[in-house]
């Protein structure tokens, strides 16, 4: 076989600007649940050979850090990493982008519900708090009634 890049692969090549393994080593297995539950939804055993996720974690974590680099690049022009370098990167895969547009707009949902909530129960506790004054302050008055015919 003749191989144009002077005997190295494209695996190795496109490696060489990451930093080498002996210099990052990560934790194995951190996403073994998610993967096996990702796995049998789509398809696979309940539970699937150790050996298939860790490849699958090897392959999520790789596609993980590769687009964390580039969007890291991305960013370096501007001085700072968004969520917009992430969007841009996915661009032209219009499921991913789709998918983050949703799970974004969820969030934001959330966010706003959260705050609602938030804002609700400090109504809701202030209010208990003046009602028990006020009762309080009734009970007071009353006893003070009471003291006083005696």
């Amino acid at each position: 076989m003749n191989n144009p890049a002077g005997g190295q692969s494209s695996k190795s090549k496109a490696g060489s600007s990451q930093p080498s393994e002996a210099s990052f080593k990560r934790k194995r297995g951190v996403f073994q649940k998610e993967l096996q539950h990702m796995m049998y939804g789509f398809g696979d055993d309940q539970n699937p050979l150790p050996e298939s996720v860790a490849l699958m974690e090897d392959i999520v974590v790789e596609y993980i850090t590769d687009l964390v680099h580039k969007a890291q690049d991305i960013g370096s022009k501007r001085g700072k990493l968004s969520v917009e370098d992430f969007l841009y990167l996915i661009r032209k895969d219009f499921p991913k982008l789709n998918r983050c547009r949703e799970l974004l707009s969820m969030n934001e949902e959330l966010k706003q519900a959260r705050k609602a909530f938030e804002t609700d129960e400090e109504k809701l506790r202030k209010a208990f708090e003046t009602d028990e004054e006020k009762m309080r302050k009734a009970f007071e008055a009353d006893e003070d009634k009471l003291g006083s015919t005696e």
